[in-house]
């Protein structure tokens, strides 16, 4: 089993929370003394909203853009019993989405 990999998944609108995530796996695998790979940084995507901003058709045809970035890391660890446990206890904020799928 231990040509079996663990590829983590993080995405979330805060760089800062996805890298302690990031520290966190680094840790483990540092403890644990499993392979680790990454953590890769993915494209950011921009969700973008023009909207107008007078409430009525009245005026000047104003526009505000409203954004939000949703940015990604990739992590490939060895799927170590041990390492996969510990991994499942990591604090995880709400605006954050984890996503572990184990690969051959």
């Amino acid at each position: 089993m231990p040509d079996q990999q663990a590829r983590v998944r993080l995405a979330g609108t805060s760089p800062e929370d996805l890298d302690d995530i990031c520290d966190d796996v680094r840790e483990i695998a540092d403890k644990t003394g499993v392979a680790l790979s990454g953590p890769i940084p993915l494209p950011t995507k921009t969700l973008e909203v023009p909207t107008r901003k007078s409430p009525d058709g009245e005026g000047t045809a104003t526009w505000e853009h409203w954004e939000m970035r949703v940015h990604k890391r990739l992590i490939d660890i060895d799927a170590d019993e041990r390492a996969l446990r510990q991994l499942m206890r990591i604090q995880v904020p709400n605006d954050v989405s984890i996503e572990i799928v184990l690969e051959d």
